[in-house]
């Protein structure tokens, strides 16, 4: 099969692409999804496992309740009905991460189903994706693969962890979603972003897509333009960035339009996204639902809801994201064009979060929007996934207000932060990058900056006030950016005898 692949205006002027997402969010209860094992991301591996964590003989699990109800309060959020009774299902296939050698599934009988989630695009077009359904089951372990540049491809051994297998996880599957066009990828990462938002704002998971909690396999279809016969999808498996979903769809209806192109046939297969390279690799030949050979699960239960029940989640849930967004808009006092900008990076609950934790909204647009977003691209993650919390950003600009550090020093302190060298006020103290406020320190590095400006300090003194500017940045680069500008600038004219 060719290797090529067509450029995408190409691919969008031959074909109509075809999008389906099934959304796997991992829940942040305190235990897993069928026995009484630590739900803890980070532990030693192999640690926060049980019998039934392995699937050993003779065990039997047990349905987390607090899941349930997040699997129902997340179904309502999406608009979707609760099935009055669901089942568990058994999904089988042999893989090393699933120790079972099934996976504890729902399938013919979902907790919820038939909803659908409005997507806003960056320019404020609205976008209307159906869910088909929302399903509650296990996550499976944790396969890293050594040699072969951490890919399973060319590795030389796998290493398991089954700490995270049985973690409690909701499906979230999506009927085909037609009409995109070249705004498919757009759409891709608007969707995730979206269903992020609803999880974080529901409280039921951490969303930290860096860590696996909001994971998505993007399904990728295209047919010939105006027809309404749908093409043969591949499955791009376990995205776990926005980017990274919005290049592997355009990666793949490229892709798909060389092989079409070529006269070849789309291989019904789970695809490999890899970041570093920016395109997708084979994985296996994609099984259909009979593959699986699905049957009830004879160790459950049904679970079994009620009006009452429903509606006492339904009042616990939080204010539909659209009103959200017009409340803390007001709230904020940010622009409309600020706003959407805010929304458009995805650092809405961020900058929310941060001014709960005591931040002036000002301020953290500023870091959310400036120093975080800069790191982020470079680093080509999401702001929210960089590793700076709400608590670092009030940390910082305490650590200025202060007078402790300055602007410049806080953003290398920042990026020390999101290294993993530990809180702001840690990172000061380990790499003494406070600010130089010791009186004679200061003195004496203006008096070395006049005498080697003499010209510019003649300027100053015969009244071009501004001139100062280039003194006072050579102090700051004989303090390595420490000093207190404000306080050079003062010591400068005084020295000189010029009023500020």
């Amino acid at each position: 099969m060719s290797d090529e692949i067509l450029s995408f205006d190409e691919a969008m002027a031959k074909y109509d692409p075809v999008l389906g997402f099934e959304v796997h969010v991992e829940l942040n209860t305190k235990t897993k999804m069928f026995d009484d094992a630590p739900n803890a991301f980070g532990d030693e591996p192999n640690t926060n496992i049980t019998p039934v964590s392995l699937g050993l003989p003779g065990v039997l699990p047990k349905v987390n309740g607090t899941a349930v109800e997040s699997a129902i309060k997340l179904g309502l959020a999406l608009g979707c009905d609760i099935a009055p009774v669901s089942h568990f299902a058994r999904k089988n296939y042999f893989y090393p991460d699933t120790p079972k050698n099934f996976q504890t599934s729902q399938y013919d009988e979902p907790i919820a189903e038939n909803g659908s989630v409005d997507i806003e695009l960056e320019d404020g077009t609205q976008f209307t994706v159906e869910i088909e359904r929302a399903h509650m089951e296990e996550d499976a372990g944790k396969l890293s693969h050594k040699g072969g540049a951490g890919r399973i491809q060319g590795a030389e051994y796998s290493l398991v962890d089954y700490n995270r297998s049985g973690v409690p996880l909701i499906e979230i599957v999506t009927r085909p979603i037609r009409g995109a066009g070249e705004r498919a990828p757009e759409l891709a990462k608007a969707y995730v972003k979206a269903i992020r938002e609803i999880v974080k704002n529901l409280g039921i998971s951490d969303a930290r897509m860096e860590r696996g909690n909001v994971r998505c396999d993007a399904n990728v279809s295209l047919s010939p333009k105006g027809s309404e016969t749908l093409g043969t999808r591949t499955e791009t498996k376990n995205v776990n960035s926005m980017r990274a979903v919005e290049r592997a769809v355009r990666y793949e209806i490229c892709r798909h339009a060389a092989v079409l192109d070529a006269g070849e046939q789309i291989v019904q297969e789970t695809r490999h996204w890899h970041e570093d390279t920016r395109e997708t690799t084979s994985g296996r030949p994609k099984s259909d639902a009979d593959d699986y050979r699905y049957f009830p699960e004879p160790d459950l239960v049904p679970v079994v809801t009620n009006a009452e029940w429903i509606e006492r989640l339904r009042a616990e849930l939080p204010e539909p994201p659209a009103e959200r967004r017009r409340r803390l808009q007001a709230d904020w006092g940010y622009s409309d064009e600020e706003f959407r900008d805010v929304v458009n990076a995805g650092v809405m609950t961020e900058i929310e979060e941060t001014i709960a934790a005591g931040a002036s909204a000002s301020v953290a647009r500023k870091w959310w929007m400036g120093e975080i977003s800069r790191l982020a691209k470079v680093r080509e993650i999401d702001p929210g996934d960089l590793g700076a919390s709400p608590e670092t950003v009030v940390e910082l600009d305490g650590l200025i207000q202060e007078g402790k550090i300055n602007d410049k020093i806080a953003r290398q302190v920042l990026e020390h932060v999101v290294d993993g060298e530990g809180t702001p006020g840690e990172v000061v103290e380990k790499r003494g990058l406070a600010v130089v406020s010791d009186e004679g320190e200061l003195s004496s590095a203006v008096d070395d900056a006049l005498a080697s400006m003499p010209d510019v300090a003649e300027k100053i003194r015969g009244g071009k006030v501004q001139a100062a500017g280039a003194v006072v940045g050579q102090v700051m680069k004989a303090t390595r950016g420490q000093a207190d500008a404000a306080r050079v600038r003062e010591l400068i004219l005084e020295k000189l005898g010029v009023e500020g």
